[in-house]
């Protein structure tokens, strides 16, 4: 009597449960435990129902079935609330930080003490202390602070007598009314010149800094080939804008108002009576400038 062995089908099944098995050892070991298909996450109130149901005195089975859950996933729920007292999800921990509290600390004291420095710098700055990191790693950490790269503003170089002189003429003025001023006829010569470089700098800087001193970039009117402009303004608008050639003195200013700055007035429909406004400088206050 021949002795017959198992069915084909039983054993194509066996077959497909070991490579199953075999496969999930090896994603297992490759990826990690918590990567293996990983379920969809239950509602908090779900949740709360696993463990009402759990003090109520119901089993895992039996809660299971009432809620169509895996036993797996009650046994979980109650373990959690067992040793945490919730069932919320608890914090986790994550990939640590590339750069440590205290690289990233001296990077934010170097930004705010330097606020032109570069990624570059900072970059270069870390590796010498161990720490290879990328850019935007950089830039992230600052940004967490409040620092963020910004265009520098290019703003004229003020020493501190200029800026007590504009402190002083504000205060002086900070009762007058919006109709004074827009009677006024502001007044000034500039020199353009080439100075510096025109390429885009950028500093770390918080918001509403944009103006502070340390955030700019100064301006002065010296350097190479420049040529000399005088212009008015007032509230309605520009005036007259006159290249001057040569030397400026006291008689070529006197010039420039008498063939402009009536014109002008005219132009911006400031009326017969207006407010001229000119600075200190030695050739608006010569004689014959007075006497015009």
């Amino acid at each position: 009597m021949t002795q017959k062995g198992p069915p084909v089908c039983n054993l194509i099944s066996v077959q497909i449960q070991l490579l199953r098995d075999g496969l999930r050892c090896w994603l297992r070991e490759y990826w990690g435990a918590n990567s293996i298909m990983k379920s969809k996450e239950h509602t908090r109130q779900v949740r709360n129902m696993v463990l009402e149901k759990f003090k109520a005195g119901l089993g895992y089975k039996k809660i299971s079935q009432a809620l169509n859950i895996s036993r797996s996933t009650v046994q979980s729920i109650i373990r959690k609330w067992k040793e945490y007292g919730t069932t919320v999800n608890l914090p986790r921990q994550g990939r640590p930080p590339k750069l440590t509290g205290r690289t990233r600390r001296s990077l934010i004291r170097e930004a705010a003490k330097r606020p032109m420095v570069t990624l570059d710098e900072m970059q270069r700055a870390t590796a010498q202390v161990g720490e290879t990191v990328h850019r935007t790693t950089i830039s992230c950490a600052l940004h967490k602070c409040g620092l963020y790269g910004r265009v520098a503003r290019r703003k004229p170089l003020l020493k501190e007598n200029h800026k007590k002189s504009r402190l002083q003429f504000a205060r002086s003025h900070v009762e007058d009314t919006a109709n004074m001023w827009k009677k006024v006829l502001w007044s000034d010569e500039t020199k353009i010149e080439l100075f510096g470089h025109n390429a885009k700098r950028y500093a770390w800087r918080r918001n509403n800094t944009a103006h502070h001193s340390e955030n700019t970039i100064p301006t002065v009117k010296y350097g190479g080939g420049s040529i000399m402009l005088w212009g008015c303004f007032s509230s309605a608008g520009t005036g007259k804008l006159v290249k001057v050639d040569g030397k400026m003195d006291g008689a070529k200013y006197r010039a420039i108002l008498e063939e402009n700055l009536l014109e002008s007035a005219n132009d911006l429909r400031l009326g017969r009576r207006f407010t001229f406004q000119q600075d200190n400088d030695p050739k608006h206050k010569a004689r014959a400038t007075m006497e015009w």
